[in-house]
């Protein structure tokens, strides 16, 4: 026995229960399938446990994608606002940490339970802990079979996400599922992910933990904020955010102490002539940080028994220092992934399939990749709603 839908959503985490709500709310009758046994497990990994749910600065130019103009449609009609709102009706406390972001005062269960309650309302069905067999599509409907049961419907949306933290049961479902119904998948890549350095930098390997404020570059990718130092290479926020610009050969440059003008260190020798070279660095950098710079520089003694040449030359290093990654840690310490269904077989107003009427893709599944801080959230919320709204007007 069939039974049968309006729409089928594979994929309960924040894409896919808010396509499902917003669907369902609209009249449409949703199943939302998970293979996982509780639905929203990354969600309620996020932020620490707080889920950075959204970002206030979002905007379009905080997305990668290989078209750049795609998320626009999305992101516009509804937004960081229309969020908040949702949000707020739920009676959820929430605080902006830094830079936009905004997390909740108590636990991400606290949004999991809004999207489930958001579902209710739209009647959505929840089948969780039953893993997807077999996709197929003949004439308008797609037939799902899952656990012991078949359904088919006349709308399918992938928001099963990509391979990111597959320890939480993360796969590449959605790119096998795209080139069944001949979608194009640019190539995934992990992104806000540690990258690791060869073993000729065992220096900074030894100041694992220590932790400095910098700005970080690679390609297109600029952002200060912290930077760490690990027993594996380099994380914390900058290295995260420049880790979804950089590709394998590519070097990574930290600019130390940003906040010091040109000749700090020459006009610091004229002031202050018998002050220790290690001195001067520690006063804006953590001191076992100070040190291992002080080695890699040659900067040895007082400032006054070093050459201006010397002092221009380290200015310079410390402005743009190179970091050449050797890899990154990979899918299983990525929080999403670069790459993804091609956005050139999706309406970028609806998300639906150009060449498969009734199939949609959302959130992480979809080669749109936000930065860190609340954006990749965002876009899963906008992406969603856009699918929703143009499968409910379908489906009535």
């Amino acid at each position: 026995m069939t039974d049968t839908y309006d729409a089928i959503v594979l994929g309960a985490g924040a894409a896919g229960l808010f396509c499902a709500a917003t669907a369902g709310q609209r009249g449409a009758k949703v199943l939302l399938i998970d293979h996982s046994p509780e639905p929203g497990r990354k969600i309620l990994i996020s932020g620490g446990g707080r889920c950075n749910f959204t970002n206030l600065h979002t905007a379009p130019d905080r997305y990668l994608s290989n078209n750049p103009h795609f998320a626009k449609s999305a992101l516009s009609r509804y937004t960081a606002a229309d969020f908040v709102e949702l949000v707020n009706s739920h009676g959820i406390a929430w605080h902006e940490k830094t830079l936009g972001q905004l997390f909740c005062d108590g636990s991400a269960k606290a949004v999991l339970a809004m999207l489930l309650d958001e579902c209710d309302k739209g009647g959505v069905e929840l089948a969780c802990g039953e893993a997807v067999g077999d996709v197929s599509h003949e004439g308008a409907r797609f037939t799902v079979t899952f656990g012991s049961r078949v359904a088919s419907a006349a709308a399918l949306v992938i928001a099963t996400g990509g391979p990111s933290i597959p320890k939480i049961g993360a796969t590449g479902f959605a790119y096998d599922l795209a080139r069944q119904f001949g979608l194009k998948v640019v190539q995934p890549r992990p992104a806000l992910v540690p990258l690791t350095l060869p073993t000729d930098e065992t220096l900074f390997r030894e100041l694992s933990g220590v932790s400095t404020e910098v700005v970080a570059r690679c390609g297109k990718g600029a952002f200060r904020e912290a930077a760490l130092f690990t027993h594996r290479g380099l994380s914390g926020p900058a290295i995260l955010q420049v880790s979804s610009y950089w590709q394998r050969g590519q070097t990574v440059t930290t600019q130390f102490l940003p906040d010091r003008p040109e000749g700090w260190l020459r006009a610091l020798k004229r002031e202050r002539p018998r002050l220790a070279a290690r001195k001067a660095l520690a006063d804006g950098l953590p001191e076992r940080l100070a040190d291992a710079l002080c080695e890699r520089l040659g900067l040895a003694g007082e400032l006054v028994t070093l050459t201006d040449k010397t002092l221009i030359a380290a200015e310079t290093k410390l402005a743009r220092w190179p970091f050449e990654p050797d890899g990154s840690e990979g899918f299983a310490k990525a929080e999403v992934t670069v790459g993804g269904i091609d956005t050139d077989g999706l309406s970028s107003k609806t998300m639906e399939a150009k060449r498969v009427p009734g199939l949609y893709a959302i959130g992480e599944a979809v080669d749109v990749t936000g930065w860190l801080g609340g954006y990749n959230f965002q876009w899963a919320w906008a992406s969603a709603r856009a699918a929703g709204e143009a499968i409910a007007a379908g489906a009535v």
